[in-house]
């Protein structure tokens, strides 16, 4: 069956046609976190840093949309790798998790230190690290609206920049606020703001990505569901060993054997099965083995 061949070529057409827009994201976005993180340095603002460290999730969510564009356009490339270069794209969201973890942690640790005892901060040179910082995710964030309603991955990528947006607009108040008033506390207030917000996502993310490293089935799809709805198909006597998982982010792969009644149309009954999956379940690729009844002794499924 060749949905899965198709289903890659669809995360091909609707990412490709903007690479151009997300490699321009990509790089605009990755000097102006390196510049965040030197004005943190510079300015010792914790903020700053903070947002340094959300830019980082930026970069690296759209380097992983344009790596699963990148495996789609070579994924029957190689006969040893039967479904490509997807996985690499999950590897980069639990790598991506854990390292986001640690920056968070730690800012959230340094800036509740900080608040015993604010040290100054440079605000000029802050405030001016961070209107560029909000400038460069406007940017981004004008690149990739026209693809988010295209592509799951261009999709992502920009939900991650309009969350580092808000991110900016924190740290420019924080520069605003010590400005006017002398207040130091903004900074690790705003540091400790963006790094409660940065954890809950880091932990959806970890999650997901473990999810679909252990091969679960997708949270959106119940197995039982699935199991009943092919043996309601006509002409199936019977559903066994049935998986169902995700191979990468928007593509759900299963396998299944299915028992066809006296009589039942080989072609017909997987012409059914595969719709069923494909309109109630959004599963692309699915591997069905048919076996007439009686084949109990010749289908050994696996018992693990």
């Amino acid at each position: 069956m060749g949905a899965g061949h198709d289903h890659g070529q669809q995360v091909l057409r609707a990412g490709e046609k903007h690479r151009g827009r997300l490699w321009a994201a990509f790089a605009l976005l990755a000097v102006f976190m390196v510049v965040e993180a030197i004005g943190a340095w510079v300015t010792g603002s914790l903020a700053l840093l903070s947002d340094a460290g959300h830019m980082f999730t930026d970069v690296l969510g759209i380097g992983m949309a344009l790596a699963a564009i990148t495996a789609a356009s070579r994924a029957a490339r190689d006969g040893q790798r039967t479904f490509g270069l997807y996985r690499m794209e999950v590897l980069a969201a639990l790598a991506n998790a854990v390292l986001l973890f640690g920056v968070a942690v730690y800012v959230v640790v340094e800036a509740v230190r900080r608040l015993g005892e604010p040290p100054e901060v440079l605000v000029g040179p802050m405030l001016a690290v961070a209107v560029a910082g909000l400038l460069a995710n406007i940017v981004a964030f004008l690149l990739l609206r026209s693809g988010a309603q295209e592509s799951l991955n261009v999709r992502g990528a920009y939900l991650e920049v309009l969350g580092d947006l808000l991110a900016s607009v924190g740290v420019i108040v924080a520069a605003g606020v010590i400005a006017l008033t002398g207040w130091w506390y903004a900074d690790p207030i705003v540091a400790v703001a963006v790094g409660v917000f940065i954890l809950p996502r880091t932990y959806r993310l970890g999650r997901a990505a473990l999810r679909v490293l252990v091969q679960a089935a997708p949270p959106h799809v119940d197995v039982a569901e699935v199991r009943e709805g092919l043996h309601g198909v006509a002409g199936v006597a019977d559903v066994h060993d049935l998986h169902v998982w995700t191979l990468t982010s928007g593509m759900e792969v299963a396998s299944a054997h299915l028992t066809l009644t006296s009589g039942a149309d080989l072609a017909t009954v997987l012409g059914a099965a595969r719709q069923l999956l494909h309109d109630r379940f959004e599963i692309e690729h699915a591997t069905l083995q048919v076996e007439p009844q009686g084949a109990d002794g010749v289908c050994d499924g696996a018992h693990w």
